[in-house]
């Protein structure tokens, strides 16, 4: 690509040459990869239920410390946000991004009549559905459906993973899911699969046969596009070699090209410190802290910090009181946290939360999360949140 580039400098003078010059290549000329404004949500989900009372630390309540005489942060070393509330030590890029105005805090999210099932309560913030309601589609996947009809690469939306969480499941469209585009690519080029494919018949009788070709054909195009797009930027930048720092690496070498894909879904955990909490969180969120580091310093050097949003979120916090082995229980509300460079709201965007108005030991939720995905669908990526979200939903300031 170097190469090509050189060659073009050397003729540069010629206007004509510049027209005929393919589309990453001129952003480049502008010191950008992708055109401005092609706006891209990555969700980074914290599986397992986080304790939000120790990422975001009231450390001038004394409620908090009585409930958590050995598990409380200490104030001194938790990270100050403002006069009443710091954040956990190891989350040290968060409060980076704090300081430069990048980053912001959402407390008490939650939903009515909340669920301490790992699995529903995940069910129910995947699908955006109330606490009663079982659906089997994704907020994202619903997302796909109104804005993909008839795209002829189904890559909207990637989930790097090996399986496609509910979230990113429509009824007519799904995400995709891959760990590695390279290995999806030489995967989907078996010969086995080309040679099945190139036999398929159409038979009206068996549509379930039908949808598997048609799902293959896709994946098998898919890949290819994925995997042309991959090779187009590499990062410089430097990555932790965990699971997450690749996934990372993986989704930011795909945003700085022209693929076609606004919404990335990754996970990280598991968060389910019912004992042994305080090294158990250090050490995630010391892997998340280094991760998003590397993350957003290499969209800010290549002019994407602006264009990209990310949302953290976790499906219920922990119980106020910490347990008698060294850990916390599934609560309920929670915090979300929200980087990036097109935020027009910054800091801690609500007040703490509330110790004083707890329910069976629980707090309670003051911000209902579907309030934040309508103003990612509507606000961010331009969709239209009433329909996708089957009701319409207050939306906030933070973009």
């Amino acid at each position: 690509m170097l190469i090509h580039r050189r060659r073009f400098l050397q003729v540069g003078t010629l206007a004509s040459a510049s027209l005929m010059l393919p589309k990453f290549l001129k952003a480049m000329e502008k010191g950008e990869l992708v055109p401005p404004g092609n706006k891209v949500l990555v969700v980074v989900q914290l599986s397992g239920g986080n304790d939000g009372l120790n990422t975001v630390i009231p450390y001038r309540n004394d409620i908090y410390y009585k409930m958590r005489p050995t598990l409380g942060i200490k104030r001194e070393a938790a990270l100050s946000l403002n006069d009443e509330l710091g954040i956990h030590p190891a989350l040290k890029s968060f409060k980076a991004l704090y300081d430069d105005g990048s980053l912001g805090v959402l407390n008490s999210v939650g939903y009515p009549n909340p669920d301490r099932s790992h699995f529903r309560s995940m069910d129910i913030w995947q699908s955006a559905s109330e606490s009663k309601d079982y659906w089997n589609t994704g907020w994202l996947g619903r997302y796909l459906d109104a804005q993909c009809k008839g795209c002829d690469k189904p890559t909207q939306a990637l989930e790097i993973d090996d399986t496609l969480s509910l979230a990113l499941k429509g009824d007519a469209v799904k995400g995709l899911a891959l760990t590695d585009p390279q290995r999806l690519f030489g995967a989907s080029n078996d010969r086995y699969f080309k040679e099945l494919l190139a036999k398929k018949k159409h038979d009206e009788e068996h549509q379930n046969v039908d949808y598997l070709y048609k799902t293959m054909a896709e994946t098998i195009s898919s890949a290819a596009y994925i995997q042309q797009q991959f090779k187009t930027y590499k990062s410089k930048e430097r990555y932790p070699q965990t699971e997450l720092g690749k996934n990372m690496k993986t989704i930011a070498e795909l945003i700085m090209t022209d693929i076609n894909t606004s919404v990335y879904y990754v996970s990280h955990g598991s968060f389910d410190t019912h004992v042994g909490q305080q090294n158990q969180q250090q050490r995630l969120f010391e892997q998340l802290s280094d991760s998003l580091q590397a993350f957003t310093t290499d969209l800010k050097k290549n002019n994407r910090f602006q264009d990209v949003l990310v949302m953290t979120f976790s499906e219920f916090g922990r119980r106020v009181g910490q347990n008698a082995s060294g850990g916390t229980d599934h609560g309920t509300a929670n915090n979300m946290f929200l980087i990036g460079g097109g935020l027009k709201q910054q800091g801690v965007l609500n007040e703490g939360p509330d110790l004083q108005d707890l329910k069976d030991g629980d707090l309670q939720y003051k911000v209902d999360f579907k309030n934040v995905y309508a103003t990612l669908l509507k606000k961010w990526l331009g969709a239209d949140d009433q329909a996708i979200l089957k009701q319409q939903y207050e939306y906030l300031n933070f973009i």
